[in-house]
């Protein structure tokens, strides 16, 4: 009986435990559902608009109100014979005296500033993260309360609340007025370094510009400028100091601007060859301050956008968390079949062991003496029969180890997720100039590339084995990696479907041809025209190269970041240029030589300027992969393919034929190919990226490439000149003014579209203001002055 008893009481608490635990969930699906999300974040938007009006009345209102409330709450609120003046009415008048009176005063509107953002998280608008705000807004809320309380401390209106008041009393009663005015400048400090990253720095540099600014003013000047000259100072000078230096036969006058800057103005020399600086005796000391403070520093490519942030790594999903390990049963399993079945073939082993991938598992086995490689490998197919696997891959020797490997794959492949690969330190750590993180090797190690030393990227593989992953995979490092100023994508994709998830990047990282409408090149013969626009593009940056003497971009732009090469001259910053084209067969079928000349140009000169091309296919036949293109794409990645023949078509080797498909490739960079299991990135990982990467500041437009102009389609014959456009005459002025013959230039000084602007450079030819179309170069404007353009005018409209 008394067991029955304890056995009923069990029960009875495991029943009442699973009904707390089934209310607990209830409730918490509650709040989990997004509806009530919406409600409360709605509520609590209402509840912060209704404690500002609150509290802004308080400051009109308090003295009436507060002699009111000197009762308990529920008698001011709920006596019907009580009247608030506060504009929110009694509730209001209590909250705002509670907030203002009784709590931090002014700094109480950071609870409403809390309760904002709170509302803000529950309806999905996160502008600021809600935990450090919460922290920060306490933090300075006491603060504030505290030097409120300090400086109105005999006021009867107390704006740092009761809090501020009693605080700041205790504090004057312990260390006095100077140590409570030392504790709260005290606080501001230790809350600016903790709360800002380069705070430290700054501070630094605030007391060096104080020290710099004290030894400026025990300068001595008569001491470089010489007695005699500060003699000659007088009313005529209206107060301003000579110096004079013998130098250079360059006069600079330096003057102030209305920036207190200095403006350089370089004219031809005197006899003396003397340099005069004036410089105003009032501003002395404040300009001797500036110059020692601010020397002209390296150039800074990034500093249009200096506020550009590379998207962080919570924006990719980790696939990779619910994968299976390889089971120590899998692998002797494997390991056992092995060795029966090359025992079966009288071959004995000395050594063998595992080395576990994401995909497959490699097993290293070391044979007897006198055993022939060539018979190991042989047993491809037999070994793959015993084992009873999708494809085996022998690698006989393994180069380096003296080993024969036999890759197997394994039962349960795992999911390579990017977010593994960005986080890794090898990507994290990575000096090179083009990383790209493609995947993990059989050692489950990242496997990181850099995309100049390639120095392009060719990859093939049947449908649907992972090549547009790949594609994703090469775009999202460099995005994760490089800043808009130093990188650019051309992006062609004849399918129209692939990589049109950036288009949205066009503002940041997308080049292309001036007056195009769409940033991703769909149509073939607009793939022509870029292609030769990019050579073009090339063309001018080897003449870039060869004025600066700097043999490749990585010199020429340290050389201009250095400022050691004038602008005036022509010369700017280069970023790396990456061509991506998708579905490369369909542009040989359909262009053919059209697209395979300039091409190849490209793949064989555009290396050391900074242009890369990485081209996909999913037809790996000599006719697509052409000897002129293999020549010049050493590295290449395949994915699995049908026949051995497409495998030595795209690796010069058999091997992509026995790969099992989802993203296992085989990547050879001039080399023996390695196995490597390609990074997962799903389409919702791709938006976030390019939808954080929209929402920050951008350039005006789209990286401008040369303007490229088919010759053939030019018949500037045609051109009627009795039905000129109304902007021909503007525009011919500001050809002969600037004395460049540019379509761009037209376009974008009149905002008018590419075509039209096209139609006018062909008139102005026909009229003879220009010249014929002259490749890479600007037309040559034919008429030398304002005067003369006026003259062709005249006679063209008595036409």
């Amino acid at each position: 009986m008394v067991k029955e008893k304890k056995t009923d009481k069990r029960s009875v608490e495991s029943n009442n435990k699973k009904s707390k635990l089934k209310a607990f969930n209830k409730s918490s699906s509650f709040f989990k559902d997004e509806k009530i999300k919406i409600a409360f974040g709605l509520i609590f938007i209402a509840i912060a608009i209704y404690l500002t009006i609150a509290m802004i009345s308080y400051f009109f209102t308090w003295k009436v109100d507060q002699s009111k409330l000197d009762v308990e709450w529920n008698d001011f609120i709920f006596n019907s014979n009580v009247y608030a003046e506060n504009w929110a009415g009694k509730t209001g008048a209590y909250f705002s005296y509670l907030f203002m009176h009784k709590w931090f005063g002014i700094a109480s509107f950071f609870i409403v500033y809390i309760i904002g953002i709170i509302s803000f998280k529950l309806l999905k608008l996160k502008i600021v993260s809600i935990w450090k705000s919460i922290k920060y807004s306490i933090l300075i809320a006491i603060w504030l309360s505290l030097i409120l309380g300090f400086i109105f401390y005999n006021s009867k209106f107390l704006p740092g609340g009761l809090h501020g008041y009693y605080l700041s009393k205790w504090l004057i009663s312990i260390v006095g007025k100077a140590g409570t005015a030392f504790v709260i400048i005290l606080y501001l400090f230790i809350f600016i370094i903790f709360a800002f990253k380069n705070s430290l720095q700054v501070i630094k540099s605030i007391v060096l510009r104080i020290f710099a600014r004290s030894s400026i003013e025990n300068i001595d000047f008569s001491d470089e400028i010489g007695d005699e000259n500060l003699e000659n100072v007088g009313e005529e000078n209206n107060g301003s100091v000579a110096f004079d230096v013998e130098e250079t036969k360059i006069n600079n006058e330096i003057n102030k601007d209305t920036e207190d800057e200095f403006v350089v103005k370089e004219t031809l020399g005197d006899e003396n060859d003397e340099l005069k600086l004036s410089i105003e005796n009032s501003r002395v000391e404040e300009k001797a301050d500036k110059i020692s403070n601010k020397p002209v520093g390296n150039y800074d490519p990034t500093l249009d956008l200096s506020t550009y942030k590379m998207p962080p790594i919570d924006l990719l999903k980790r696939h990779d968390l619910q994968n299976s390990s390889v089971t120590n049963e899998e692998l002797i399993s494997n390991k056992n079949k092995i060795v029966e079945t090359l025992l079966n073939y009288k071959i004995e082993i000395d050594k063998i062991k595992a080395t576990i991938g994401p995909t497959v598992t490699l097993y290293e086995i070391v044979p007897a003496p006198g055993v022939r490689i060539s018979k190991i490998k042989n047993l491809e197919d037999d070994i793959a029969l015993s084992l009873s696997a999708l494809g085996i891959r022998i690698i006989a020797p393994i180069p380096g180890k003296g080993t024969i490997g036999i890759e197997v794959p394994n039962l349960k492949p795992e999911i390579v997720s990017m977010h593994s690969i960005i986080s890794s330190k090898k990507f994290q750590e990575t000096k090179f100039e083009l990383p790209i993180g493609l995947g993990k090797t059989i050692s489950n190690e990242a496997y990181v590339i850099d995309l100049t030393k390639m120095p392009h990227l060719l990859i093939a593989g049947a449908t649907g084995q992972g090549k547009s992953v790949g594609l994703n995979a090469v775009l999202t490092s460099l995005l994760y990696k490089k800043h808009p100023a130093q990188l650019k994508f051309v992006l062609v994709d004849p399918k129209k479907v692939e990589l049109t998830l950036y288009t949205k990047l066009e503002k940041h990282f997308l080049a292309m041809l001036p007056g195009e409408e769409e940033p991703i090149i769909t149509d073939t013969q607009k793939v022509v025209n870029t292609l030769n626009s990019l050579t073009m593009e090339m063309d001018s940056r080897y003449e870039l190269l060869k004025k600066a003497r700097t043999r490749n971009i990585k010199e020429y732009n340290f050389k201009f970041i250095e400022r050691s090469l004038n602008p005036e001259n022509g010369h700017r910053y280069l970023p790396y240029i990456v061509v991506v084209i998708d579905e490369f067969a369909d542009l040989i079928m359909t262009a053919g030589k059209e697209v395979e000349m300039p091409l190849a140009r490209l793949a064989q000169l555009a290396r050391a300027i900074g242009i890369h091309l990485v081209i996909a296919t999913q037809r790996p036949t000599t006719n697509i992969i052409t000897g002129l293109i293999k020549a010049n794409f050493p590295a290449r990645i395949a994915f699995r393919v049908m026949s051995s023949i497409d495998s030595r078509t795209i690796l010069d080797s058999p091997g992509a034929n026995q790969l099992i498909g989802r993203g296992d490739m085989l990547i050879a960079a001039g080399n023996e190919p390695i196995r490597v299991q390609c990074a997962f990135i799903d389409t919702p990982e791709i938006d976030n990226i390019t939808e954080y990467i929209t929402k920050q500041q951008s350039y005006p437009s789209a990286f401008m490439l040369p303007e490229y102009v088919d010759e053939g389609s030019e018949k500037v014959g045609e051109v009627d000149l009795k039905k000129r456009d109304a902007l021909f005459e503007d525009a011919a002025r500001l050809l002969v003014a600037t004395q460049q013959g540019s379509t761009s230039l037209i376009q974008r000084k009149f905002s008018i579209g590419y075509n039209r602007a096209g139609r006018i450079i062909d008139q102005l030819e026909a009229a003879g203001v220009v010249g014929s179309f002259e490749g890479s170069k600007a037309r040559q404007v034919l008429i030398p002055d304002d005067y003369s353009l006026e003259q062709l005018l005249n006679r063209i409209d008595q036409l």
